[in-house]
């Protein structure tokens, strides 16, 4: 799919997508926002107003209250790519929801989804 098409895509079209994922794997949508949140800094009315605005996935990256400056700890290959190494910040961004959700997805543990940087 082309950049520009993938950053056109409503973020409500592809939220739904992201809690089905998590749901097939008895996980929650609860946990699906808190991995969001802890990405862009959405809160839940935050989140439903960008779904219910019809937000494309730029919009939704660039109106982002807060991403996390920890995000750059994520690091592994989704759709055959490494995310570390994307070049263009939104769809390194997007990537790293990718990331999250697959992780979630997967079983492993929140705590250690939300990474926390070595102190």
């Amino acid at each position: 799919m082309p950049r520009q098409s993938l950053f056109a895509m409503k973020f409500a079209q592809i939220y739904p997508l992201y809690v089905q994922k998590a749901e097939r794997k008895n996980r929650t949508a609860q946990e699906v926002d808190a991995v969001i949140g802890w990405l862009t800094g959405y809160d839940a009315a935050g989140l439903r107003q960008q779904i219910a605005a019809g937000a494309d996935l730029k919009t939704f990256f660039e109106q982002a209250p807060a991403m996390n400056p920890h995000r750059a700890l994520i690091r592994g290959v989704v759709c055959g790519v490494r995310v570390e190494e994307i070049e263009d910040e939104l769809m390194r961004n997007i990537r790293y929801l990718d990331k999250l959700v697959d992780e979630l997805a997967r079983g492993k543990a929140l705590e250690k989804i939300l990474r926390r940087p070595l102190e």
